[in-house]
């Protein structure tokens, strides 16, 4: 079971979603968990599940977007023996089997439009029949959907339902992208460490100070699971201490994100110095992080190579 205590971050963005947590879990009604890919819907839906009255009941996820279309109601509602071609057994949904608990209907954006009219008829009525069969079951579920993007361009572009939008949009919990927590960073990978010693029944790795400033600086289009990833291959491959060598190259010849994202600016000097560091960091990526093969790939030197690195605080 996971409480909200569990859920690591101290940021001030990371500490208003727990707030929001806090609150709807308590409240039996939809949820609607929004967060770009990698940022922890599924874990905080089921801490809203373990949170809530509904706690000692099952909690059913299943992703709308590896189920392909033709399987997915199956999936959602169950099927009767015989209903198509392969029913060979009854088999119960998702619906049926979250029953008295909470069903996360995961990447919700991806489901087809004709199974959203049914899934709203669902939603409105509390009962589900199995495919191929003839009787209802009531149901008592609370549903959490979770979307990568907002709904509103898949609505004006008739991909997704308003009505179902405004049935299951009855809460909204917003998660931030890490790039937006930096403070929680290191809290994630002390956790991320210990639950790798644990796992593994290792003494905890240690984390030098320069590899950790290259976690807290690169952006992490893949949020807290592409961080954890990392994390996890850094101690597999390092030793006592990670160091910045023991990091993926993208991430080790990365920079703060304040530095890419700086404000335009119509002269050339930044313009040159931002256009360097990009492709310092495309050399060393292509090269694996081998300076010497990375500055043949730019027609420098190594000695130029490691100069640029230095000037741009690449080289940790």
């Amino acid at each position: 079971m996971m409480a909200i205590a569990d859920l690591i971050g101290s940021s001030a963005r990371f500490q208003a979603v727990l707030e929001d947590v806090r609150v709807v879990a308590g409240a039996d009604c939809s949820v609607l968990v929004q967060g770009e890919t990698g940022t922890g819907k599924e874990v905080i839906a089921r801490a809203i599940h373990d949170s809530s009255p509904r706690q000692k009941g099952p909690f059913v996820a299943l992703n709308c977007a590896a189920i392909p279309a033709a399987l997915l109601e199956s999936e959602l509602f169950g099927h009767e023996k015989g209903a198509f071609t392969g029913a060979v057994e009854r088999r119960a949904g998702c619906f049926e089997l979250a029953q008295n608990g909470t069903v996360l209907l995961d990447e919700i954006g991806d489901m087809p439009i004709a199974t959203q009219a049914k899934l709203l008829r669902v939603l409105e009525d509390g009962r589900v029949r199995r495919l191929g069969g003839k009787a209802e079951i009531q149901l008592d579920v609370r549903v959490i959907a979770a979307t990568n993007a907002p709904l509103d361009n898949a609505i004006r572009e008739g991909k997704f339902r308003e009505d179902l939008f405004y049935r299951l949009n009855v809460v909204r919990v917003g998660l931030p992208p890490l790039r937006e927590r930096r403070d929680d960073i290191p809290l994630l990978v002390e956790h991320f460490l210990k639950k790798f010693a644990d796992e593994n029944k290792r003494p905890p790795r240690r984390i030098a100070r320069a590899a950790l400033h290259k976690l807290i600086g690169y952006r992490w289009p893949g949020n807290v699971r592409e961080l954890e990833n990392e994390v996890v291959r850094a101690a597999s491959l390092g030793g006592e201490t990670i160091s910045v060598d023991d990091l993926s190259p993208p991430v080790a010849a990365g920079e703060p994100e304040a530095a890419v994202d700086s404000p335009d600016d119509l002269g050339i000097k930044p313009r040159v110095e931002r256009l360097e560091r990009t492709l310092l960091r495309e050399a060393l990526h292509r090269a694996d992080g081998n300076q010497t093969q990375a500055a043949k790939l730019l027609g420098l030197s190594r000695f130029g190579l490691q100069k640029k690195l230095r000037r741009y605080g690449l080289d940790a």
